[in-house]
């Protein structure tokens, strides 16, 4: 589906007064609509795939951004002191809900993770404000499949001093991540699993 910004209207996307599950219907269509690809595809993690969730299709689509933000807050511990991601996947995420905090007065702050090392300056891993070390973040992640992905950005977090107990992703494949994090002592909560996303689609009448 081509980008409309008549996906939703301003009444349903408003930040003040939208309540988050009508929020989260919302979003769950836009990922139908936007997202959501049937076929032969080949994933990041090598594995092949009948279908693809082009995250950044919603994540980039300014009413998704400002859902995402919204609903990602809400499921934010009360004592999180920062939000990251790996690049490119989680920069739009992280963003959104940085930037949403602020406005719900929970100003929490976002550091993108590289996957390699800056090759000038300080040649960090780590973007964004430096924090108190042992500082709690929370890894988000677009699409989860196997876990590899945000588990590389809670190794470097982790070396560079913060304490990293949680992942969050917007969606999940249902291929191992979940139970992969387990395995590992980490929590993870994603806001949809590829069956509420299937099922929808096919509500929807595609």
């Amino acid at each position: 589906m081509t980008y409309t910004t008549e996906t939703f209207t301003q009444s349903d996307i408003c930040a003040a007064t939208t309540d988050l599950e009508t929020l989260r219907h919302k979003l769950l269509n836009l990922f139908c609509q936007l997202a959501y690809q049937e076929g032969d595809f080949v994933l990041s993690s090598g594995q092949s795939s009948s279908y693809y969730i082009n995250g950044k299709q919603v994540t980039l689509h300014p009413q998704g951004a400002l859902a995402i933000g919204r609903i990602i807050l809400s499921l934010l511990p009360r004592d999180t002191q920062a939000v990251a991601g790996l690049t490119l996947g989680a920069d739009p995420i992280v963003s959104a809900v940085s930037v949403v905090s602020a406005y719900e007065n929970r100003p929490i702050p976002a550091l993108i993770i590289r996957k390699e090392a800056k090759g000038h300056g300080t040649k960090a891993y780590i973007e964004g404000p430096n924090l108190p070390t042992g500082a709690k973040v929370i890894v988000l992640e677009d699409v989860v499949t196997t876990g590899q992905s945000a588990m590389k950005a809670v190794e470097r977090l982790r070396d560079a001093g913060y304490t990293v107990d949680t992942v969050i992703s917007l969606v999940d494949r249902l291929q191992g991540g979940s139970e992969f994090y387990q395995s590992v002592g980490l929590n993870f909560q994603a806001v949809f699993t590829i069956k509420d996303i299937q099922e929808r689609y096919r509500e929807l009448g595609n």
